[in-house]
């Protein structure tokens, strides 16, 4: 099982631990998707060997999930993921939490959801942006999924 170094921790996130971990899950689930392979699919799935589940279309299912699960969310908790993921990815440090809120609350290219479902590997992004700000999400993850919980849990 990976491991991830916490550091100091964030008391107001903005966003519940049950919460994030439901949308690490499906950001994970999404990311599992590969890009489409075969445009001119045979019209019986047998015969593209099913490959089909796993593609990255525009009715992508588990997109769908996942944007409407963000979308959910207030303002706050949507420029919270951003931040997140962008202290996830290293385009920000853990002492500058403050400005990547900031500059997340400021960004107004397109959506949120749209933004986020668009970056690959968000899952893990979010996950070690968490454990950067001291937010062990793991645990949460674990009960989701282990406990057969509603994975849009309400704050």
């Amino acid at each position: 099982m990976k491991t991830i170094e916490t550091g100091p921790r964030i008391d107001d996130l903005g966003i519940s631990e049950s919460t994030l971990a439901a949308i690490i899950l499906k950001a994970k689930n999404f990311d599992a998707m590969v890009p489409e392979s075969d445009p001119v699919e045979s019209s019986n799935a047998s015969d593209d060997r099913e490959i089909d589940m796993l593609e990255d279309q525009p009715d992508n299912p588990a997109r769908q999930v996942l944007e409407q699960s963000i979308n959910g969310l207030s303002d706050e908790q949507k420029e919270t993921l951003v931040a997140l993921t962008w202290v996830g990815r290293g385009d920000y440090d853990v002492v500058e939490w403050e400005d990547a809120k900031a500059k997340a609350s400021a960004r107004k290219d397109s959506t949120t959801s749209y933004y986020l479902s668009g970056i690959p590997l968000l899952g893990d992004y979010l996950e070690t942006g968490a454990a950067a700000l001291g937010i062990p999400v793991t645990g949460a993850e674990t009960e989701i999924l282990t406990h057969d919980q509603n994975l849009d849990p309400v704050d």
